[in-house]
């Protein structure tokens, strides 16, 4: 059976956790930073775990991550 193609956008937005799940990084951070304070500047630092329901659709697209 011939290899499957992975999604390059997808793959470019989502890595692994060390649990195995997706996690992805935030939006909005990366222009216009002067009228955001830091304290939203410094939560969307953060990674997120992509939702359950969606951990299937993501695996689909990058099946070799």
């Amino acid at each position: 059976m011939p290899k499957m193609k992975t999604n390059r956008g997808a793959a470019k937005r989502f890595s692994r956790s060390s649990s195995g799940k997706f996690k992805h990084r935030q939006s909005h951070r990366s222009h216009i930073l002067t009228k955001k304070s830091a304290k939203r500047k410094r939560q969307l630092r953060t990674t997120l775990a992509i939702h359950d329901n969606d951990q299937k659709a993501i695996a689909r697209m990058v099946p070799y991550l």
